[in-house]
């Protein structure tokens, strides 16, 4: 996995809720872990922008609720900073569901821009984006 060139302010935390933001069929999905997290003993571990995390799906189609899959932070509300000074943030939050941990995005389209750290550090997640930020 490629690092990313920034600092990312982690907005999300292991229990929140996310808007699923690609054509898979799930809507709503709740984060249960965090690959590759650093955290403090007795600490809620937090993500961010581009972090591989896990995740339920709560609402959407039949075949996909109640099931764990692999899914990408693509764009989040709370500001981050870039390499070039900048700080960015979105409207609203958004992860993209995977087939895999490798990165195969399980939908074929993304509605919306996503980050330009997460296009970076999964390539396979930018080619079936519309915007990215």
């Amino acid at each position: 996995m490629k690092a990313v060139a920034a600092k990312i302010t982690k907005g999300f935390h292991v229990g929140s809720l996310v808007e699923v933001v690609d054509n898979s069929g799930a809507r709503l999905a709740k984060i249960i872990a965090v690959k590759r997290g650093k955290s403090r003993k007795g600490r809620q571990i937090s993500c961010g922008v581009g972090d591989l995390i896990k995740v339920s799906v709560r609402e959407g189609s039949q075949e996909l609720r109640k099931n764990v899959f692999w899914a990408v932070i693509v764009r989040q509300k709370k500001p981050y900073r870039r390499a070039t000074g900048e700080r960015i943030c979105f409207e609203s939050n958004g992860i993209v569901l995977l087939k895999d941990e490798e990165g195969n995005p399980k939908g074929t389209q993304i509605k919306g821009p996503i980050a330009r750290e997460a296009a970076e550090r999964w390539p396979f997640v930018a080619k079936i984006a519309s915007t990215i930020v």
